[in-house]
């Protein structure tokens, strides 16, 4: 017989039921390797256990052998990956988080509190350090310079692209975000920043008010307001109310009239199956064959149709609109080369667009409507800065306009501290295309040597930490907006590097902005992947937070909500609802 150990085939009488003999042979030959490598007294006690294990694999049967094994190869592989975290590693590469499952990693303090996971990795090994998530290397840098150093790092060796591109694109839709050459992605995005101009910005304040208003006089959470009651007090679902909000006011304004028009009961379930693609499953997981997946397929097909169509039936009646909205403005724009942007890319910019601004917009002003509701003292101080600018001598309210919006100190400085405690975003991510060295004034092994963070890994900087570091912010975990008003403080200078409206400028393809990367605020990202939308985005803010203040009272029914950091966006957890009184009568005609 061939492969066949003689001496061990006459070991045994005929009669005997037969083994599989393979694994006779791994045993022999662990004997083997025993008794060539250890001591003779060493090699006496491993080989009684050899044998006595050669015994009880011989006398087991092989489906008992298999139950056995799936319950120790769990044990095994915890006990392999520690060993190898204990091992001597290459000192090139940042310390590496210690996590006792293989592949899971630090998944779970990761998942759980992001914020609070890096600060406690920090204590342990200083700003640039590396977890496993999930079967991925992630290196974390850390801080201003953390942050400058992925997001002012190059694009074509640390790329957005690969990082998320099997996320958005079947939710944005092909050719375009993440699913186009980053070039062509700045050209996309100077397109969008065409239709963001002041003449627009203009136009809108008033379309926001005008659905603010509407809302609150026909949203079924709004009935003790609509009952014109002074005593009575409401309550409303703080995310419900405003991601409705949010939607109905980009749709009326950036999204256009059609979209508007479309954007009702029966389109919010297509809505809500679009967005539920967009999670952190979906990241990890680009391909499970689940019905959120399937969902979300069919729902980004309607909406791209549903743009589509906008579009040609615009194009027929020969695009003379007069509208200030994006599409209008898309239909007329051209890349470098001469190529018109394709209805298709329009529909898919569109998406993106409703998609990006209804998931940070609706987050932010949730968040500061639940601290203003915490503190009362607040809210009369933003409610005192309305009636000075804006309420006129026979009681009425004049509408906001856009350049009112920067003269509202009280206002600014409630919306840049909640976006200081609550950046949308708490973690950004590249994927590395190359080797990267780290900056040795972020962080080094020796003096003499430097960090390397190999190709294929991801780095992450996270600008959520930077803004509540206790050793940048006082009280940096205490939502205080008054520390805005302090033109010499750290939250103005940080606002200053960020902004930098007298600084350097530099183009990225869509024009000259503000690189902002050293700052350690940057509650719109930095660098050429910086929200062009942030000035939208304050505008929508402003009007909805200052047209619910004028018209009622809000205070928080529960303790402030945790932040639920198992989405793609920080929001608030439930219960996160706020109770509301009508301020007073409304004026009959």
């Amino acid at each position: 017989m061939v492969g066949t150990n003689s001496s061990a085939f006459h070991a045994h009488p005929p009669t005997a039921p037969t083994r599989p003999r393979p694994r006779r042979r791994c045993i022999s030959a662990a004997q083997g390797l025993v008794k060539m490598s250890l001591p003779d007294s060493v090699h006496a006690v491993l080989s009684s256990y050899v044998a006595h294990v050669r015994e009880f694999v011989a006398n087991s049967s092989t489906s008992y052998l298999v139950a056995l094994a799936l319950v120790n190869i769990p044990l095994i592989s915890i006990a392999l990956n520690v060993l190898f975290q204990l091992l001597p590693r290459d000192k090139s590469r940042p310390p590496l988080v210690w996590h006792w499952i293989p592949v899971f990693g630090s998944a779970a303090g990761y998942g759980q509190d992001p914020i609070q996971f890096f600060l406690d990795c920090r204590e342990k090994y200083g700003n640039v350090f590396t977890f496993v998530l999930l079967g991925r290397r992630v290196t974390v840098a850390l801080g201003p310079e953390g942050n400058n150093f992925i997001m002012g790092g190059k694009h074509t060796v640390m790329s957005a692209e690969d990082a998320y591109t099997h996320l958005t694109t079947p939710v944005f839709g092909k050719d375009v975000v993440y699913d186009c050459p980053n070039e062509m992605l700045m050209e996309q995005k100077k397109f969008v920043k065409f239709g963001l101009r002041l003449e627009n910005f203009r136009a809108y304040v008033s379309m926001i008010e005008d659905e603010v208003i509407q809302f609150m006089n026909k949203d079924s959470s709004f009935r003790i307001f609509q009952m014109n009651d002074i005593n009575e007090w409401g309550r409303f679902d703080v995310l419900d109310a405003v991601s409705e909000i949010t939607i109905l006011t980009a749709s009326r304004t950036l999204q256009g009239r059609e979209v508007r028009e479309a954007i009702n009961k029966n389109y919010a379930q297509v809505f809500a199956d679009l967005d539920g693609g967009f999670t952190p499953l979906h990241w990890l997981f680009p391909n499970l064959p689940l019905p959120s997946y399937r969902k979300r397929d069919l729902a980004q097909k309607k909406m791209s149709d549903l743009y589509i169509d906008i579009i040609r039936k615009r194009r027929e009646a020969g695009n003379t609109s007069d509208e200030v909205d994006m599409i209008a403005s898309l239909c007329n724009q051209k890349y470098r080369n001469g190529k018109v942007l394709e209805d298709h890319e329009i529909a898919h910019i569109m998406i993106a667009l409703l998609m990006a601004g209804q998931h940070t917009s609706s987050a932010t002003g949730s968040w500061i409507l639940l601290h203003l509701a915490q503190r009362p003292e607040i809210v009369e101080e933003v409610y005192q800065e309305q009636v000075k600018h804006f309420r006129n001598p026979d009681g009425t309210w004049r509408s906001m306009e856009y350049e009112d919006i920067r003269q509202l100190p009280v206002l600014d400085c409630v919306i840049r501290e909640t976006l200081r405690m609550h950046p949308p975003i708490h973690s950004i991510m590249r994927k590395l295309r190359d080797d990267v060295v780290v900056p040795q004034t972020l962080a080094s092994p020796s003096e003499d040597g430097s960090y390397v963070v190999p190709k294929g890994d991801m780095v992450l900087s996270s600008a959520a930490v930077s803004q509540v570091d206790p050793l940048l912010w006082r009280n940096s975990f205490e939502w205080d907006p008054s520390r805005w008003a302090d033109p010499e403080g750290v939250a103005q200078q940080a606002f200053k590097q960020y902004d930098d409206e007298n600084g350097a400028k530099v183009d990225f393809g869509f024009g000259l902005v503000s690189k902002g990367t050293e700052s350690p605020y940057q509650p719109f990202g930095a660098g050429r992947h910086r929200c062009i939308g942030e000035q939208f985005a304050y505008l929508q803010l402003s009007t909805v937070v200052a047209t619910l203040i004028r018209r009622v009272e809000i205070k928080l029914e529960t303790d402030m909500p945790k932040p639920n950091y198992q989405t793609m966006i920080t929001l608030p957890k439930k219960p996160r609802n706020i109770c509301y009184r009508r301020r007073e009568f409304e004026q009959q005609a």
